[in-house]
């Protein structure tokens, strides 16, 4: 944690302009800490590896100083809480990203240490499909207890939040803004219920112009923070396909729901899956797949019932498995005649109701 020294010259550090957290963080790692940063003449600090003399030409201690001292009025006026990107508790996979923010700023109860987090982000037009899709999946994946994070727009964003609400599970709303101020403003109503088990995080200062591209800053954020990205519904053009690009750029999974080549609001997802940018997402079974997670003794039935309905597919399944004993889900689909994205939903299934479970190595053997 900083000090409020420390915190101050990290925060003059963050406002010199055209200076960006990559190179930032060089001279953090050249120099140990930001007040050094400041006491080093600009002639040497313009030697060190990616920097030059243009990246500090605006260095300005006494205005920079000046600026930092009034937001640390507001952050302790407010009790605004803050992560630095050297901390035990900064975001492990955002601390794994080259331009990851060297401090930002939140409020709320988050607990991102261990959890498993995806973001959920999409187009502001949502379709009731689309709405109807998000909730669902949502729904699915709660029993593994995910942190969902989204960026509190109108359409997918508010959809992913208050599902994540109303299935109790942490989620995170990252702002293009300070924390003195919420847009939109008719989400202002969803603050007290995200802060209760979840809530904001920024790298604005309150004193930040509302600026159309800090939007695209944030995503890097959203991005960032999580094990995986899915993109609900977009047009063929849009934010949330910045977003899926920033994701791939850090190597984490992107998923995106198809739609009919006639919708315009799937374009962009089915651009993603054509492009193969995306992973086809059909179901909460793709992205437990795909991620490698493993469904717990609490979160699956506790007792295997005597009779359990099956459905046509999930009959050859089981025929095939009891014959098997154990096997791939690849090699279950090729043998079953089923989509490989279809059968990891039919186990899935198949597991919630307490006739399959999971083996390292992703197979799966009858209970």
């Amino acid at each position: 944690m900083l000090s409020k020294n420390e915190l101050r010259y990290t925060l003059a550090l963050q406002r010199i302009p055209n200076l960006g957290d990559i190179s930032a963080k060089k001279l953090l790692r050249k120099m140990g800490s930001a007040e050094d940063i400041f006491k080093e003449k600009k002639s040497n600090l313009a030697k060190i590896d990616g920097i030059g003399i243009l990246r500090l030409k605006d260095l300005d201690l006494k205005k920079q100083l000046e600026e930092a001292d009034e937001e640390m009025k507001f952050i302790e006026e407010n009790n605004i809480q803050f992560s630095y990107f050297k901390d035990k508790t900064f975001p492990e996979k955002l601390k794994h990203c080259i331009d990851g923010p060297i401090l930002f700023f939140y409020s709320g109860n988050i607990d991102l240490v261990g959890k498993k987090i995806i973001s959920i982000v999409g187009t502001r037009k949502i379709t009731s499909y689309g709405n109807a899709f998000c909730r669902n999946l949502i729904e699915e994946i709660a029993p593994l207890n995910p942190v969902i994070v989204s960026g509190l727009a109108y359409g997918v964003d508010i959809c992913a939040h208050k599902a994540a609400i109303e299935n109790n599970l942490q989620n995170i709303a990252c702002l293009a803004h300070g924390l003195n101020q919420m847009y939109p403003k008719d989400h202002k109503r969803y603050v007290q219920k995200i802060e209760e088990n979840g809530g904001f995080i920024t790298e604005f200062w309150s004193s930040d112009a509302f600026d159309r591209n800090n939007f695209l800053k944030r995503n890097r954020i959203i991005a960032g923070l999580s094990e995986a990205t899915i993109v609900i519904e977009s047009a063929e053009k849009g934010g949330s396909l910045v977003t899926a690009d920033i994701a791939n750029s850090y190597n984490r999974e992107v998923f995106a729901v198809p739609g009919r080549a006639t919708d315009s609001q799937s374009r962009g997802c089915n651009n993603l899956i054509k492009q193969q940018k995306a992973q086809l997402l059909t179901s909460a079974a793709d992205i437990i797949y795909m991620l490698d997670w493993e469904l717990k003794e609490n979160q699956k039935p506790k007792q295997t019932q005597l009779f359990v309905e099956l459905d046509d597919e999930e009959k050859v399944v089981f025929r095939f498995l009891k014959e098997k004993e154990k096997e791939l889900l690849d090699i279950i689909a090729l043998e079953c005649n089923i989509p490989a994205y279809k059968t990891a939903s039919i186990l899935m299934n198949m597991e919630l109701k307490g006739v399959v479970r999971p083996l390292p190595g992703k197979l799966f053997q009858l209970v």
